[in-house]
C-alpha cells in the first residue's frame, strides 16, 4: 500500500521522514515533519525546483516548510532556496559568507552541469545564505521531534552539514549526510574538496549515527554504517590517509 509520500514520488524512511531523488542530478532532498515544524535537507538546482518541493510537500503534509537545513554549498543542493520564503535557514558556520561571495561561482557551475543560463543567474542572484550557523551542533526542535544539526566536515567540502533524526519507538536513526556519503557513483572530489580530511568527516558522521543508523547520500540509494566505513576506507586510500584506528 503506497503512502501519501510515495504517491506524491517521495520515498518514506520512517514516521513523518521521507526523501526524493531529484532528476537530473539525482540529488537527495530530505523532509522532516514535526507537530509544529517542517524542515527541509537542501533545496534543489533551481527555484523551479524548489517551487515544486515546496508545493509537494504542503500538499502531503498540508503545511509549509518551516527550516532550511543545507548540507553544503553546490548549485544542486543550494539554489531552490529562495523558493521557500520566510524560512529559517541553517548551514554549517562560513557558508553564508561562501554563498554571498560565490554567487558567480554557483552561477557557472550550474550552468556547466547543464542548468538553463536564465534559471542558473536568477537563482543565483537570489541565493539565501543560512540565517543559523552550526559550528559543532545543534538541536532544532519541530514541536515534540527535535532533529540534531552536526558541523561534521571539512571532507567534500569545506562547510559541510550532516542532519541526524533520532529513531521512534525502536526505529533506527536517520542520517542525511549530504555528499559526504555517494552511492550512486564515487566520491567527487572537486576543487573545493578537502580530500585529507574527508575520512575524519566520515569518522565523525559514524559516531553522530552510530552501527545501527541509516545513511541517506547526497546521492544514490540509502546505506548502512558498513558502505560508510567502507567508503570512508576507499577514500582514505585514494588520498593517501591512514586507516581508521
Amino acid at each position: 500500500m503506497h503512502t501519501a509520500w510515495e504517491e506524491a514520488g517521495w520515498e518514506r524512511l520512517g514516521d513523518g521522514v521521507a526523501r526524493r531523488r531529484m532528476p537530473g542530478w539525482d540529488e537527495t532532498i530530505g523532509v522532516i515533519a514535526g507537530t509544529t515544524g517542517v524542515m527541509i535537507v537542501d533545496t534543489g538546482a533551481t527555484l523551479r525546483d524548489g517551487a515544486e518541493l515546496r508545493r509537494t510537500i504542503r500538499g502531503v503534509l498540508g503545511r509549509d516548510v518551516t527550516h532550511v537545513a543545507l548540507t553544503h554549498p553546490h548549485f544542486d543542493h543550494v539554489l531552490g532556496t529562495a523558493a521557500f520564503a520566510g524560512v529559517e535557514v541553517f548551514g554549517a558556520a562560513g557558508l553564508g559568507d561562501l554563498l554571498r561571495r560565490g554567487k558567480d561561482e554557483l552561477r557557472h557551475s550550474a550552468v556547466r552541469h547543464g542548468v538553463d543560463r536564465n534559471a542558473a543567474a536568477e537563482a543565483a542572484d537570489l541565493v539565501v545564505a543560512p540565517h543559523h550557523h552550526v559550528h559543532g551542533q545543534l538541536t532544532v526542535e519541530l514541536g515534540e521531534r527535535q532533529v540534531l544539526l552536526a558541523n561534521v566536515g571539512p571532507g567534500h567540502t569545506a562547510h559541510d552539514l550532516a542532519v541526524l533524526v533520532p529513531g521512534r519507538q525502536g526505529a533506527p536513526e536517520i542520517v542525511f549526510c549530504g555528499d559526504l556519503v555517494e552511492e550512486s557513483g564515487e566520491p567527487q572530489a572537486g576543487p573545493d574538496a578537502l580530500p585529507q580530511q574527508w575520512p575524519g568527516a566520515l569518522d565523525r558522521l559514524l559516531a553522530l549515527g552510530g552501527e545501527d543508523a541509516v545513511y541517506v547520500p547526497g546521492h544514490g540509494a540509502v546505506v548502512d554504517a558498513a558502505f560508510v566505513h567502507a567508503q570512508r576506507d576507499a577514500l582514505a586510500a585514494r588520498f593517501g590517509v591512514a586507516p581508521a584506528p
